[in-house]
């Protein structure tokens, strides 16, 4: 290891702990990774793996950190597989939307035009016939869709193995269980990791939201992933589809899967007509860390010296990690502070 970096904890198996903890270890820090239950025991041990931007219109800091992320992907999963030799899962074949009516393809032409301003000639989002992406594609009443060639994916549960992999190979300790915290401290603990922060700080800064998800066995090939009346189905190269997921705010158990899974696995076998007879092979459901803001919750823990917190992925933990690893150790390694307005901690109380 580099001589004159300090040691880091990191807490947290999930997907921000872990490529914070990537991050850390590839400037040359010594790791320790505590995990309490197990890699991936959140919300980062699902199925969708969605990596897809938000639309390119009304930018804000949000959007804008997020698209960084995005363009950061390709290099961190490669570099991530390199390390390790773990495959990840990672591919950028972009997403397509069907377009219901004629106020719909108004929208996305406006869209377009954003696009081609504010991400800088890296991807396009564009107005396509449905019929240039073969059977897969979901039906549309227009016959276009949108196709965003910025989307792309990662099998979550094998870019967590890819990830620890990536660990392991640079020395790094991963803990399952309980170990002694050295150094610097980041809580990267999710749904239960707000509920501490919420107790410690006497205040609400967010919640578990659970979603549900299913994992079906189909080979689609390298196709664009699908977004369609809000519903992802997603393509993995493992010979796998996932989809998913719900949003619930009010449950009764947050890991069990119940109708609404069912319910979303029907639609899924409507929009995409390949999937009728696809086997279910898994289903899933858990909490995602939503903070109050909505965005990545990053910076010091208020009142508690040498911790910080890196949390609320919610739906975009896997698409925001690169940059919130970047922003993470710049900021507890190398004291450069580059976390954008409304990210903070403070921001959700």
């Amino acid at each position: 290891m580099t001589s004159g970096r300090p040691d880091l904890t990191v807490r947290g198996g999930g997907i921000f702990g872990l490529a914070i903890a990537y991050e850390a270890a590839r400037r040359g820090a010594r790791i320790r990774l505590i995990e309490r239950i197990r890699i991936g025991a959140g919300s980062s041990g699902g199925h969708v793996g969605a990596l897809a931007p938000h639309v390119p219109e009304q930018w804000n800091p949000k959007k804008q950190f997020q698209f960084e992320s995005l363009q950061m992907a390709e290099g961190f999963w490669a570099g991530v597989a390199g390390t390790g030799g773990g495959d990840p899962g990672y591919a950028r074949f972009g997403r397509i939307q069907p377009l219901a009516d004629e106020a719909q393809i108004a929208r996305a032409r406006d869209r377009a035009e954003g696009a081609a301003a504010l991400w800088q000639g890296f991807a396009q989002w564009r107005i396509a016939p449905v019929a240039e992406f073969g059977p897969f594609a979901p039906p549309s009443p227009t016959g276009l869709v949108i196709h965003d060639t910025l989307s792309a994916r990662a099998n979550p549960r094998a870019a967590d193995a890819a990830l620890v992999a990536a660990l392991e190979a640079m020395g790094a300790e991963i803990v399952i269980g309980e170990a002694e915290e050295i150094g610097p401290v980041i809580h990267a603990t999710g749904a239960p990791g707000l509920a501490d922060l919420a107790a410690a700080l006497g205040k609400p800064v967010g919640n578990g939201v659970k979603g549900q998800s299913a994992l079906l066995k189909f080979d689609a090939g390298d196709v664009p992933q699908i977004y369609a009346e809000s519903l992802h189905i997603i393509p993995h190269s493992d010979g796998t589809v996932a989809i998913g997921s719900t949003s619930e705010r009010d449950f009764d158990a947050p890991d069990t899967t119940d109708a609404r899974l069912e319910a979303l696995i029907d639609k899924a076998r409507s929009l995409c007509p390949p999937l009728a007879a696809a086997p279910v092979i898994d289903r899933w459901a858990g909490l995602r860390p939503r903070a109050k803001s909505r965005a990545p919750m990053l910076g010091p823990w208020p009142g508690r010296e040498g911790h910080f917190i890196a949390n609320g992925g919610f739906k975009i933990g896997f698409g925001m990690a690169p940059k919130v690893a970047q922003v993470m150790v710049d900021l507890v390694l190398e004291q450069r502070d580059a976390i954008p307005d409304g990210f903070r901690v403070t921001d959700n109380l």
